[in-house]
């Protein structure tokens, strides 16, 4: 089963893709709720790359590395890669009218349920949002 999530970013898609795609503002952002964050990123942005980002609760009782494989890369238009378990992810970035619309959509894992697994990406994405809009 295929999810989608899209959030609007009023910032123009240089500025959208830099945030989305440097360690140095992945870490700011890449996390679902304000008890987690985002300690480090690497990003090797190019087919047959890797990104790493590390997710962890604050409070450190729980953590875990969100990693995959660029599978292919358009700069400032597509980003897909494959997690560590098979899944595809695939985002799409549309410049309009000085804003940029990203569209994400990615393969359900079988553990949590769908709604579950939408909200958290989706709360991800509209974090990433309110940082770039204010950087």
């Amino acid at each position: 089963m295929k999810i989608t999530i899209k959030a609007t970013v009023d910032a123009d898609i240089r500025k959208v893709w830099d945030c989305w795609t440097l360690p140095e503002h992945i870490t700011n952002w890449n996390f679902a709720s304000d008890d987690w964050h985002c300690p480090s990123a690497e990003n090797d942005l190019r087919p047959g790359g890797t990104y790493n980002a590390r997710m962890e609760a604050k409070d450190g009782t729980i953590g875990f590395d969100f990693e995959g494989v660029y599978d292919e890369v358009i700069d400032q238009k597509k980003i897909s890669y494959t997690l560590g378990d098979g899944r595809k992810v695939v985002t799409d970035f549309d410049q309009e009218e000085g804003k940029t619309k990203i569209t994400t959509v990615f393969e359900a894992e079988t553990e949590l349920p769908v709604d579950m697994q939408k909200e958290g990406w989706q709360s991800i994405l509209n974090n990433f949002k309110k940082y770039t809009e204010a950087a």
